[in-house]
């Protein structure tokens, strides 16, 4: 039987955590919505997110998708 230890840590992916910060940030400046408007609007603070300094849920990406009206599809189809 395997054994794990008793702390596995956060794992988390950095590349995707880049390139979904990208896309947010990319999909805020095309709006013209700076980060405080956004953060004001929505109650989430990107700017970590947009530097892939914090992971985020799906409960806040599907808040991000709502905001941009997108669908979460269309967002990571824009994700290269």
């Amino acid at each position: 039987m395997p054994t794990f230890p008793l702390s596995m840590g956060k794992s988390r992916n950095t590349v995707f955590l880049k390139k979904a910060g990208f896309r947010i940030k990319n999909l805020r400046e095309e709006r013209g919505v700076t980060q405080e408007v956004f953060f004001y609007e929505t109650g989430i603070n990107i700017g970590r997110i947009e530097r892939a300094r914090r992971d985020f849920s799906m409960t806040t990406l599907m808040s991000i998708c709502k905001y941009f009206k997108i669908t979460p599809e269309e967002f990571f189809s824009g994700i290269k």
